[in-house]
């Protein structure tokens, strides 16, 4: 169990991909409708260190991109929203980039995930033991780069180095089917990583998955908990969230908000939550401020450049001091 005041030193090694999104322009535009398309940074472990950036924390990634346009895109990208991308090599040969070609729609939001060649499942083992682990703060890394070797082992391997060097271990459960070649080998992976992990987030779908039933997903957060978790984080969406800690177990609301599109809430909420706690915030704040981003990104377009600034979630809450009498809100913890 790692001691969780590391974080104080506000500075990330994330683990996963970034990739390319193409959004039909204008917002409301179905994909096969539009005449144009408007590009911006994605990936989940890629927005997650872009929250943290504009939270005020360090970033830095690892993984690997195509050697090609697209790659040298997303490169670009991290540079202009400082994420440190020392550890971000390039892919040749038949490599591509995750590419999505997503909708601004709050309902029947279409979003086509271009996988094939995954340039970020090249991440090996010389990817990670080049890190100094002991330059970081924590680790945190998302359950796509579980779901292909050799990433998969790469991960592992990292776990073990980040534990050694102290760092807390954040594990965004982010299931994604058409990664896997099957439900139960990401239903053993996943259970074997949160086992390691300290902090966890994911919804109740997610943990219901790892259950191996929909049924049993809050009795799974909590049995990882009892694996040696500190902090299990089980969102319901509309519902909001409870929060699991060896102590303790409470509920938190969501924000009202206009939901332009459903995507990138999650990955607001962990840079948030993760930023908060390294705030020395209360727990309950911290979860909360995770779900006013999560409520705001919704409600903009795009993901990582939806992300917002600690100065905007500050502003946001001041206008909205509690997360209570929002039946009508369709984001977000």
């Amino acid at each position: 169990m790692a001691d969780l005041a590391r974080l104080r030193g506000r500075s990330f090694l994330v683990l996963g991909r970034a990739g390319m999104d193409l959004y039909a322009d204008p917002p409301g535009t179905r994909i096969e409708a539009a005449g144009r398309f408007v590009a911006h940074l994605g990936g989940s472990s890629a927005n997650i260190a872009v929250a943290l950036v504009r939270q005020g924390c360090k970033a830095a990634l690892v993984t690997r991109v195509s050697d090609d346009a697209v790659g040298r895109f997303c490169l670009a990208q991290l540079d202009a929203y400082g994420v440190d991308r020392t550890h971000v090599r390039t892919e040749g040969g038949e490599a591509r980039n995750s590419l999505a070609v997503v909708e601004t729609r709050a309902a029947d939001c279409q979003s086509v995930i271009y996988r094939n060649g995954a340039a970020d499942f090249a991440m090996g083992m010389e990817d990670v033991e080049a890190v100094d682990y002991a330059r970081f703060s924590a680790l945190v890394t998302t359950g796509t780069v579980l779901a292909a070797e050799p990433s998969r082992s790469a991960t592992f391997r990292a776990f073990d180095l980040a534990r050694k060097a102290g760092l807390p271990l954040i594990f965004d459960v982010d299931y994604r089917p058409y990664s896997w070649p099957s439900a139960a080998m990401a239903s053993a992976v996943y259970s074997r990583a949160g086992a390691l992990c300290d902090v966890i987030a994911g919804n109740d779908l997610e943990f219901g998955f790892m259950a191996g039933d929909p049924a049993k997903g809050l009795d799974k957060a909590r049995s990882l908990i009892g694996a040696g978790a500190q902090i299990v984080v089980y969102k319901m969406g509309e519902k909001g969230a409870i929060t699991i800690t060896p102590d303790s177990e409470f509920a938190t609301g969501i924000y009202p908000t206009r939901a332009l599109k459903p995507t990138g809430a999650g990955d607001s909420f962990l840079g948030a939550f993760a930023a908060a706690l390294a705030e020395e915030r209360a727990l309950r704040e911290a979860v909360l401020r995770g779900s006013a981003a999560a409520a705001m990104v919704v409600a903009r377009v795009g993901c990582a450049p939806a992300m917002p600034t600690r100065a905007d979630l500050d502003a946001f809450l001041a206008e909205h001091p509690g997360p209570e009498g929002t039946e009508d809100a369709h984001s977000a913890a």
